[in-house]
């Protein structure tokens, strides 16, 4: 089997291989394909049985004279061998275009002239007449002109090496600047600037913004240790990460996200377990726009890489939809850490096109959140308006606002306070900062006493709603505004929750906060301090800031959904063949059969049942309340 794509190196450290496209002549070539293999950790017996599928079979004596001999290996031989090293054919490009300044650099001299027919250079002096004399005066004068003519095309040569090696150079940063300043076609910087598709921590820290620098220092060092002795399968991580779009949604939470889905990789690896874990991270891009390009990219490195399993997979929207059925086609198993909209599994009901095989989520629903805060309302007749969106910032669904909605409407006790006539829609891209204000002063003109606000829309757009609400003309009017779990990420120090004159409350349902984690209430209090144990300890040598426990619960439920593979897998590789790897079908079994609180994770004891739901939702849901207090909660608000 072949070594996996890019081996990773500590930062700073050279790759184990140079860049092709620094070898002066054919010998700096022949040494960058030994430092290829070599650095890949394979032997001429192993690329032999791994070029076996490829364009042409190498024997270990071919693979012997070809590097030894002191010529530029055959194009074929080259491609062939770019193959067995497992590099994938957008990767052969650099090699084959050197080699082919190479080839021609070693055929383009000028050809030379033959000093027996040599004509002496016209001279004042008396030609000396015909015999030994004549001879050497011949002699003289052809190897002048000869050393003219090898002086002239040598120069030529240079010049034309030195000019194409130029351009070479031109094409190679402009290669570089298309692909987030990197040589992996993997990466692509796209027009807004910022960096998607996917790395093995090996690019460099910060091809995906220098706040991810720690923990994608940490992700390259726990993976060159993880290759060493082949024993390993590939992890890979899908997320929405670079935030440079303003259509972004995930409001900075990311980065915790990926330090937690890094520290159950590294702390399974800990174990006395096999097989350890290699991790890929896949970003999307901020708004999800280019899921495509990173999931085809994780489908095809399926076998090469020993992908056997995808995470994290973004939020509850189409663009996750349609990556989590791609995914499917291909038996990736997937276990969603933020997909919270109902039917978002493995039923595949969250938009009727028919099952998800292979889908799991370890996220609350809304329907699990929504249910907790209808518990927890005042008693009493309240009139609640409905303010929603049903699309993202690109215009595709909103699986998780369109869901909200839903709940609003089914759950009994919430949907007995809607007021039909107070539904207020609005569409981001026609910019809410103006609608917002627009909808918060109509809360005020229905004729009606409007208490109570069911919010169907992200969080991105909640401080300006707030602070619309605290400015329109009834703000005395005390206001209760009930939504998600994306609240999760509003800042509690909004000036707009802060006003004593125009009192407002937000209620939320989601995980129970760090300090209720660590309560001697709590029944996985244990788990939950490892967990924090292990976060905020030293990897590789790069630290996780402590607050970003406190101020998201992303890190806790990346690190459960990794977790939630990481236990699959190790089952799969228990109860297969001792000594081979599980492969994806295996993990996708194993998945499934997670019951009777199986997994051990951060958040708790839980499990996974048929549908790919996670079990136990009700010792986790939790209602929040910023803002002003409430007449009446229960103990398990904060």
């Amino acid at each position: 089997m072949t070594q996996p794509e890019n081996p990773p190196t500590p930062q700073g450290e050279p790759r184990p291989w140079p860049d092709p496209l620094l070898a002066l002549n054919q010998k700096d070539f022949r040494n960058a394909l030994i430092q290829l293999y070599k650095g890949r950790g394979l032997t001429y017996r192993k690329l032999e049985k791994a070029s076996a599928d490829g364009p042409e079979r190498l024997s270990s004596t071919t693979i012997h004279n070809a590097l030894k001999k002191d010529a530029l290996p055959s194009r074929g031989f080259v491609v062939a061998f770019l193959h067995a090293c497992g590099l994938s054919k957008p990767q052969w490009a650099p090699w084959l275009t050197r080699w082919e300044q190479l080839s021609w650099e070693e055929t383009a001299s000028p050809d030379r002239p033959t000093p027996q027919d040599a004509v002496p250079v016209e001279t004042d002096q008396p030609v000396p007449p015909t015999g030994h004399g004549s001879r050497r005066a011949r002699l003289l004068g052809g190897r002048s002109r000869l050393r003219a003519i090898v002086v002239a095309g040598t120069v030529l040569v240079l010049a034309v090496g030195a000019g194409a090696w130029q351009l070479h150079r031109q094409d190679r940063e402009r290669y570089k600047e298309q692909h987030c300043g990197t040589l992996n076609p993997s990466l692509v910087t796209e027009t807004s600037g910022e960096c998607t598709g996917v790395t093995d921590g090996s690019d460099g820290a910060a091809v995906f913004g220098s706040d991810l620098r720690p923990v994608m220092t940490a992700i390259g060092a726990e993976n060159q240790n993880v290759i060493k002795d082949g024993d390993y399968v590939t992890v890979a991580f899908l997320t929405p990460l670079t935030s440079k779009d303003t259509g972004n949604l995930t409001v900075g939470q990311y980065v915790a996200e990926l330090e937690g889905a890094y520290t159950a990789v590294e702390e399974a690896n800990k174990k006395n377990v096999r097989p350890q874990i290699r991790m890929l991270v896949a970003s999307m891009g901020s708004s999800q726009k280019h899921w495509e390009r990173a999931v085809d990219q994780l489908v095809a490195r399926r076998a090469k890489d020993r992908l056997v399993a995808v995470a994290g997979m973004g939020l509850s929207q189409q663009e996750t939809i349609d990556a989590a059925r791609k995914l499917s086609k291909a038996d990736l198993p997937m276990v969603g850490d933020l997909i919270t909209a109902d039917g978002f599994d493995a039923t595949g009901a969250v938009d009727g096109k028919g099952r998800i095989d292979g889908l799991a989520r370890i996220a609350l629903s809304n329907k699990d959140q929504l249910t907790a805060i209808s518990k927890q309302l005042p008693a009493g007749e309240h009139t609640a308006a409905l303010v929603s969106t049903s699309v993202t910032p690109n215009g595709t669904r909103d699986l998780y606002t369109e869901s909200l909605n839903r709940g609003f409407h089914t759950i009994k006790n919430l949907k007995k306070h809607l007021d039909d006539t107070s539904d207020f829609k609005f569409d981001p891209r026609g910019g809410p900062g103006a609608i917002l204000p627009t909808i918060s002063q109509n809360l005020c003109n229905t004729g009606k006493t409007i208490d109570t606000v069911y919010y169907a829309a992200r969080v991105k757009y909640l401080p300006d709603f707030l602070d619309a609400l605290a400015k329109r003309s009834c703000h005395a009017q005390p206001i209760t505004v009930i939504t998600g779990s994306d609240a999760a990420a509003l800042d509690p120090k909004t000036e707009a929750l802060r006003e004593t004159d125009a009192p407002i409350t937000v209620l939320y349902a989601s995980f129970p906060n760090a300090a209720q984690f660590r309560s001697p209430d709590n029944p996985g209090r244990s788990l939950y301090n490892a967990f924090a144990t292990a976060f905020t300890s030293p990897h590789h040598g790069q630290h996780f800031p402590q607050e970003h426990l406190t101020s998201s619960y992303w890190g806790i439920v990346a690190h459960d959904a990794v977790l939630t593979v990481a236990t699959a897998l190790h089952r799969a590789a228990a109860h297969g063949d001792p000594a081979g790897l599980p492969n994806r079908y295996a993990v996708r079994n194993e998945l499934y059969a997670l019951r009777n609180d199986a997994i051990a994770g951060a958040s708790g004891y839980f499990g996974i049942d048929k549908n790919g739901n996670r079990t136990n939702t009700h010792t986790v849901a939790t209602v929040h309340r910023l803002g002003q207090p409430l007449p009446a909660t229960t103990e398990r608000t904060s």
